[in-house]
């Protein structure tokens, strides 16, 4: 007989308490798998694909498109048990295998299903359909879905077609986009429990590298102005846009920034005929086009090496500054949702080459729409490229908590004094915001001399290579 069991919206992690239903991606009376995606999601990080922890008959949804629902609230309702015919051989596999105690310790396993999976996405699982499914359990009480205290491994046998332990469909996730077979793995966490830290040693030893996530997100400039007050007649001719999703996160970061970062701007006009000459050169050579953002991030990585003081952040609660020794760049990126800033992990460590590889990669990524909140936060330093907007200069907003950003307008023909003689050259203009707590003036312009003397003369960086 089959019994219905509600998945509510489960916890995205990055301390996200909210997400709006972008679209379904099934429909009433559809069979669904176990961690089949059932709905898209939008957070004020990411869009994200929800799996669903249970496999059967899809008997309700809750939440029409662009329905706002906080954590925990119901997403649908499942059939499981007898009637769910269409369930893959491999999930009824491994229900036959935990009913006759192949996933764990039978005596200590059995409990009766109550709300399936719980309501955390970074700690919830497959939990028991009447008399066919163990529940994964820790042992200790779960902070956000994940215990406590660790515990020792327990060993068990896994069959082949049998449930994996992994409760995190972010987890799956990872295996899955980097061809992870987490049935070769052995958990670490309670019961055998496979843990994120699980599969990025796993893909460290197969020397691929993975991504960690930090504690800040960012968003794109939002174009929202409040409405002005109006009379009552006029009440129709105004439009009111909801700060929600990412329109919220980014004003509640900017307003923070702006509240708590003393900044200063300081900027410069650059002759950058040489860096383009450069660049000409470096792509006649044959290979991969190397894209000018990509030397302009070279020369920034550059820059951070000789002014450390600007590759920081404010610990405000411990009164210090904190400075970073690796380089994660963070860039502008226009898409359809607005403009997102991922995050180029390990930038220092990058040749121009492999900068233009990785821009390449996030842009499309961001523009598609599958950026992960781990490749949108973390960032110790920005470089903002509004050139592409055909404007010269700006004196953006520094994205907290990080401590600066250099700007770059766009590169066009201008009258310009070289060698004591007046000439047309393609001219640029550089500018610096920072944070004046982690440096004075001089540090500043002492930074964006270095990067304007890299852009008129790139052979400067031969110094450092």
């Amino acid at each position: 007989m089959a019994q219905v069991l509600e998945f509510k919206l489960p916890d995205l992690g990055e301390g996200l308490t909210e997400a709006e239903i972008v679209r379904w991606l099934v429909e009433v009376g559809d069979v669904v798998a176990v961690d089949q995606p059932v709905v898209e999601v939008e957070t004020a990080k990411a869009m994200v694909e929800v799996p669903c922890p249970y496999g059967g008959v899809v008997t309700a949804r809750f939440g029409a498109e662009g329905t706002e629902l906080p954590v925990g609230a119901p997403l649908l309702t499942v059939a499981v048990g007898e009637t769910a015919d269409a369930r893959p051989s491999g999930d009824a596999g491994g229900a036959d295998t935990a009913r006759t105690g192949g996933a764990g310790d039978g005596a200590s396993g059995q409990e009766p299903a109550a709300e399936g999976s719980g309501n955390v996405l970074v700690g919830y699982g497959t939990s028991q359909a009447p008399a066919r499914r163990r529940r994964v359990r820790s042992a200790a009480p779960a902070v956000n879905g994940r215990p406590r205290t660790p515990e020792p491994v327990r060993e068990t046998a896994r069959p082949a077609d049998g449930p994996v332990p992994v409760i995190s469909p972010l987890v799956r996730r990872l295996a899955r986009q980097n061809g992870l077979d987490l049935r070769e793995l052995t958990g670490s966490g309670p019961d055998g429990l496979i843990l994120r830290a699980d599969v990025e040693h796993a893909l460290a030893l197969r020397s691929t590298t993975d991504r960690d996530s930090a504690d800040t997100a960012t968003g794109p400039t939002a174009q929202v102005t409040a409405a002005p007050a109006v009379s009552p007649g006029r009440a129709a001719s105004v439009t009111r846009v909801p700060l929600k999703g990412i329109r919220g996160a980014v004003a509640d970061k900017l307003s923070r920034s702006r509240t708590e970062i003393p900044d200063a701007t300081c900027w410069v006009d650059a002759d950058a005929t040489e860096l383009m000459r450069t660049r000409a050169a470096m792509n006649a050579a044959g290979g991969p086009k190397i894209s000018v953002l990509a030397l302009l991030a070279r020369i920034c990585t550059a820059a951070l090496a000789r002014f450390p003081e600007l590759n920081a952040s404010v610990d405000t609660a411990a009164r210090e500054i904190v400075r970073y020794a690796d380089v994660h760049l963070g860039f502008a990126a226009q898409t359809e949702r607005g403009l997102v800033v991922p995050v180029v992990r390990d930038a220092h460590t990058r040749d121009a080459e492999s900068l233009t590889a990785e821009f390449a990669r996030l842009t499309e990524a961001a523009r598609a729409g599958t950026l992960t909140p781990a490749e949108l936060t973390g960032g110790t330093f920005t470089l903002n490229n509004y050139g592409v907007f055909g404007v010269d200069g700006s004196t953006p907003i520094i994205n907290h908590p990080e401590a600066a950003m250099l700007g770059v307008g766009r590169i066009v023909p201008k009258p310009w004094v070289h060698e004591g003689e007046l000439a047309v050259r393609q001219v640029v203009q550089l500018s610096l915001t920072f944070d004046h707590r982690v440096c004075d003036g001089g540090t500043a312009g002492g930074f964006l001399r270095y990067v304007a003397d890299c852009v008129e003369q790139p052979a400067v960086l031969l110094r450092t290579l």
